[in-house]
């Protein structure tokens, strides 16, 4: 067991991971907080480096049997500077774990007969990625897959935002579209004909109008400018969301759950309607 009481190179190291993508990127690891987002790592089998945990009181039971259900390395830590990692003005969390990152590989996200999925295209706030997470999550999609120049999945906020379904589903960056197209086609090739199928507010049809019950990969563009050029001609089918009232669009992560929900929609009726 190791022992932090004063902000050394340990300390800054664990600080960077907060705050630094391109060293959290070098690391392969991030900092994970809250009860559920750590149970829901390793429930799902997410590698734990290492737990943080308050030296000044008592661990609560969950926290104990969290200690020794795992080989992590362990670290008692001073609050104040576990307070500081967990970006808290007031008080420390009991415990903050440090996660390794799972790969950047498409073959994570499990293509087959009910597939559902996303592309969230050149996101800017991590906030959003976390929101669309936990509603893919809830809605039974099977991966998210966020391209080009982008906010960071593992930043902090990203996280946060998921609640803990950032460890249930798969969530893969890539630089741009082209390797999703190449993933797409080779599970074409092995028989499963997945459609791309963008949202904008100038879609061809409703998304309630739109047969969401076939394998589908759904598309979110950027917040400020929608879906890339390159994405649009890639689309086989583009569905928009009727509004009324003064909104001139929907954010990003709204948009994605109202599809997804109306896809999840979908998928029930056609299953009541077999029997």
């Amino acid at each position: 067991m190791q022992r932090i009481t004063t902000r050394n190179a340990r300390f800054q190291q664990f600080q960077t991971l907060l705050t630094n993508r391109t060293k959290r990127g070098r690391a392969r690891e991030f900092i994970v907080q809250g009860v559920r987002p750590v149970t829901m790592a390793v429930e799902h089998g997410w590698t734990i480096r290492s737990l943080l945990y308050d030296a000044s009181r008592p661990l609560s039971r969950w926290a104990e049997e969290l200690m020794r259900g795992t080989a992590a390395e362990r670290i008692a830590m001073a609050p104040d500077l576990l307070a500081e990692l967990s970006e808290k003005t007031e008080g420390a969390p009991e415990v903050l774990a440090v996660v390794g990152m799972e790969p950047d590989d498409l073959s994570r996200i499990r293509v087959d007969d009910d597939f559902l999925g996303l592309v969230f295209d050149r996101p800017t706030q991590p906030g959003n990625i976390g929101s669309i997470v936990r509603s893919a999550d809830a809605f039974g999609a099977r991966g998210l897959v966020v391209t080009g120049h982008a906010a960071d999945p593992y930043d902090p906020k990203a996280v946060r935002a998921s609640t803990g379904s950032f460890f249930a589903l798969p969530v893969v960056r890539t630089p741009s579209h082209r390797e999703v197209v190449q993933w797409l086609d080779a599970e074409r090739g092995r028989g499963r004909p997945v459609l791309v199928v963008g949202t904008d507010e100038d879609g061809e049809c409703d998304a309630s109008e739109f047969d969401l019950t076939r394998p589908v990969l759904l598309l979110i563009g950027n917040e400020t400018a929608g879906l890339s050029n390159a994405w649009r001609e890639h689309c086989d089918h583009v569905v928009g969301i009727p509004m009324t009232g003064s909104a001139s669009s929907l954010n990003a992560s709204n948009a994605a759950s109202i599809v997804l929900y109306e896809a999840r929609r979908q998928r029930l009726a056609k299953l009541r309607a077999r029997g």
